[in-house]
């Protein structure tokens, strides 16, 4: 993923949205995932590898690169719509290319194509210089709605 895509928000508020929404995702928090690169279309995101994040045979978990693929490409999605919407991930798939050995994943999320109804994005996922796993979504986009 080697450029930014250049995307002009529907709410000129979207940053401030944007920094709400990652407070309130409680799994993300839970998991440790922190976002440090909010733009237009493009999350850049970091995990601190512990001993909760690893499976069996030492790597990074693969249900923890899933949902970290998932949370980056969903909010890079969500830069993009208007005030009154959200998204949603309405479909998934990831492939595990190497494994993730060391103790720090980057995840790189950005939306490919905006529509009406659906975002398609990519995301990638990468321990040390290795690429360990990259997603493709298709994010749902859908009306708020108040609790």
């Amino acid at each position: 993923m080697n450029s930014k895509p250049q995307f002009v928000p529907e709410n000129p508020e979207y940053l401030k949205n944007m920094k709400r929404m990652i407070e309130l995702n409680r799994f993300m928090h839970h998991v440790g995932l922190t976002i440090d690169d909010i733009q237009p279309g493009y999350i850049h995101g970091k995990l601190q590898i512990n001993d909760i994040h690893r499976q069996q045979n030492n790597f990074l978990h693969g249900g923890v690169a899933t949902t970290f693929c998932d949370v980056v490409a969903g909010f890079a999605a969500f830069t993009l719509v208007a005030e009154n919407e959200h998204v949603v991930t309405a479909e998934i798939k990831v492939s595990y290319l190497n494994p993730g050995v060391g103790d720090e994943a980057i995840a790189i999320g950005k939306v490919l194509k905006k529509g009406k109804r659906f975002m398609f994005c990519e995301s990638e996922l990468f321990v040390g210089d290795r690429l360990c796993a990259k997603a493709t979504t298709t994010m749902a986009i859908i009306e708020k709605r108040e609790k």
